[in-house]
């Protein structure tokens, strides 16, 4: 039941919002046009739910076939791929947008795990329970790694928490989706996170670690009112 009326947000939500922002998509398409030549879309290849491949949309942000410059896939504060218009539509989290398509499709959720590129972690079977655990839900437009340091995160905290949604979202449903949905205006209104800088250490954010430590307690709660009580 949880998983229906979790496809039933998702479905109205996105239609909603695609119906409200239509004006704003138009927009974004013909800025990107004029910025720089190249497709308004971009399209890559990711990975869904038990390992399923599907085609991601998003508005494009750098020049064309950027994915096979410089750094790959990997983009950065400074990157000079970027075109005018991207770094706006980056700053705002505009370019997402047309996974609202993807998410009326099946192959996303509004909420979940961030979806890899197809080829990023290798193919599916060959990964250990620990890593196919946050294939066991839809990935989403947005997560819970995203509103707890996003960019900021290595890549093993992501996984942990990605599991861990999976963990409070058997516990409570679309509860915990609406409070990511409200936790990502707020990070989107902050900007944290979004971009990844140079020379950042992966292991030294104590907001990080703050956040990691928040979200273990919220899990920790959860298990213990899950617990029968026992009286004396």
């Amino acid at each position: 039941m949880k998983y229906v009326i979790k496809r039933c947000m998702d479905i109205l939500l996105s239609t909603s919002a695609l119906v409200l922002l239509s004006p704003v998509l138009v927009l974004i398409a013909v800025a990107i046009r004029l910025d720089s030549s190249g497709p308004v879309l971009f399209r890559q290849r990711r990975m869904t739910k038990n390992g399923v491949i599907f085609v991601m949309y998003k508005f494009r942000t750098m020049v064309e076939n950027a994915e096979h410059m410089h750094t790959g896939l990997f983009s950065y504060d400074d990157d000079f791929r970027v075109t005018r218009v991207g770094r706006f539509l980056r700053r705002t989290s505009l370019d997402e947008l047309p996974q609202l398509l993807n998410v009326i499709r099946g192959e996303m959720s509004i909420v979940g795990p961030r979806p890899p590129v197809s080829y990023e972690l290798g193919p599916y079977e060959d990964l250990d329970e620990g890593y196919r655990k946050r294939f066991s839900v839809l990935p989403g437009i947005t997560g819970l790694a995203q509103v707890s340091g996003r960019n900021e995160l290595a890549w093993d905290e992501k996984i942990r928490f990605d599991n861990l949604y999976v963990d409070l979202f058997s516990r409570y449903g679309v509860l915990i989706d609406l409070r990511i949905i409200l936790m990502t205006i707020l990070s989107v209104v902050s900007g944290r996170g979004i971009i990844e800088s140079r020379g950042r250490s992966s292991d030294t954010f104590s907001d990080r670690e703050l956040a990691a430590t928040a979200a273990s307690a919220v899990l920790e709660k959860a298990r213990e009112r899950s617990e029968p009580k026992h009286r004396p």
